[in-house]
C-alpha cells in the first residue's frame, strides 16, 4: 500500500513537471504624445521591455510630432528643403492618401490651416467668427501634395499636415511591431484609447475592451461604457465629438472638422468605432466616418472585408441608436 502511494506520488509529481508554467505578464504604463498608455504583455523570456519601447516612442514622437520644432513633419510643414523623410512619415503619408481617396476626402492630413483656426491643431487658434473658411479651403486637399525621392512635394508652400486623426493609432502598431519582433504572441497595447491586441490577456481569455458612451465630458469624470467586446487579433479605435470640443456663445464646435466645407461636422453620428487588422487604419477611418456620416460610412464598412465597425447615433427623436456590422455582433459581450 505505501509503495503504491509512494508511486502516485512520483506520478503526480512528475505530470506537475510537466506542466506548462504559467506565463508572466509584464505591466508598463506612462505618458506620451500628451495621452496615457497602458502596455501588457507576456515576453517569452521574462524580460520587461518598458525602456526599449519608450525608445521606440520617442523615435516616432520626433519623427511625427507637430509640438516638437525639430520633428520631420514640423520641418516638412516648415518647408525645410534640406529634411529625408524617415519610414514614420512615409508609411503614414502614403496610407494617409490611400484613405483619402477611398473616402473622397473625408480624411485628409493636410486640414492643418483648418485644426489650427478653429483651435483643434497645434497653433494659431482663431474665433469663430474670424476665420476665413473660403481662403484656408484653398490650401487644404491630399491631392495637391505627393512624395517623390523622400521629399513632400507641395502645390502651395502654405500646406500643412496634422497627422492627429491617424499618428496616435500608428504609435500603437509600432509598439505592437517591436513587441512582436521580440517574440510576443500575447499584448494589448493602449495609447489614448487606441487598442492593437493579440492572442490571450493575462486572464487567459480573448481581450475585452469599452466602447464609450458618447456622453459630452472632456475631462473624463463621468464614463460610462455602452458594450464591452471579446476583441480577437486586430486593432480597434474611436472617433467622436464628446470629449474635444468647445462652447462659444452657446454653441458646441467639436474637433472633428469636414476637409471640404471647412466647418466642424453637425451630424447624428455621435462615435464611430472601427476595427481593422492594423490600428493605423482603425484611427483613420474613425475619422473618416465621423465626418461623412452614418450612411456614406456603412456603405465603405459593407464593402471592405477588412473593417468592421459599430456607430452610435441619434435618431429623428434624439435618442441613442446603434449599428454594428456582423462580426462585431458576434464579439458584444451579453
Amino acid at each position: 500500500m505505501i509503495k503504491r502511494i509512494q508511486l502516485l506520488l512520483v506520478a503526480s509529481l512528475l505530470l506537475l513537471g510537466c506542466q506548462t508554467k504559467k506565463k508572466e505578464y509584464q505591466f508598463n504604463e506612462g505618458y506620451i504624445w500628451g495621452t496615457i498608455y497602458h502596455i501588457v504583455y507576456d515576453n517569452p523570456d521574462g524580460k520587461d521591455l518598458h525602456e526599449e519601447i519608450k525608445v521606440k516612442m520617442n523615435e516616432f514622437d520626433h519623427s511625427l510630432s507637430t509640438y516638437k520644432p525639430n520633428s520631420i513633419i514640423t520641418r516638412v510643414n516648415n518647408n525645410d528643403s534640406t529634411v529625408i523623410l524617415d519610414r514614420y512619415f512615409e508609411t503614414v503619408l502614403n496610407r494617409s492618401l490611400e484613405i483619402s481617396e477611398i473616402t473622397d476626402g473625408a480624411f485628409d492630413m493636410t486640414i492643418a490651416p483648418l485644426a489650427n483656426a478653429w483651435g483643434f491643431g497645434f497653433k494659431n487658434k482663431l474665433e469663430p467668427e474670424d476665420i476665413p473658411v473660403d481662403s484656408l479651403l484653398q490650401i487644404v486637399g491630399y491631392t495637391k501634395v505627393k512624395l517623390h525621392n523622400k521629399k513632400v512635394v507641395k502645390d502651395d508652400p502654405r500646406i500643412m499636415f496634422d497627422p492627429s486623426a491617424i499618428a496616435k493609432g500608428y504609435g500603437v502598431d509600432v509598439v505592437a511591431d517591436f513587441l512582436e519582433s521580440k517574440g510576443v504572441a500575447n499584448y494589448m497595447v493602449e495609447i489614448g484609447g487606441e487598442i492593437r491586441v493579440k492572442g490571450h490577456s493575462n486572464k487567459n481569455r480573448s481581450w475585452r475592451v469599452g466602447i464609450d458612451r458618447p456622453i459630452d465630458d472632456p475631462e473624463v469624470k463621468n464614463r460610462e461604457i455602452q458594450d464591452i467586446l471579446s476583441l480577437p487579433n486586430g486593432a480597434m479605435a474611436t472617433s467622436g465629438n464628446y470629449r474635444q470640443f468647445y462652447i462659444k456663445n452657446g454653441k458646441k464646435y467639436a474637433h472633428t472638422i469636414d476637409p471640404k466645407l471647412g466647418y466642424p461636422v453637425q451630424h447624428s453620428l455621435l462615435s464611430a468605432t472601427v476595427i481593422a487588422p492594423d490600428c493605423m487604419t482603425a484611427d483613420a477611418y474613425a475619422t473618416a466616418f465621423m465626418v461623412l456620416g452614418l450612411e456614406k460610412s456603412i456603405r465603405i464598412v459593407e464593402n471592405d472585408p477588412n473593417l468592421n465597425a459599430y456607430f452610435i447615433y441619434t435618431n429623428e427623436e434624439g435618442n441613442y441608436q446603434t449599428y454594428s456590422s456582423s462580426k462585431i455582433k458576434e464579439m458584444i459581450l451579453k
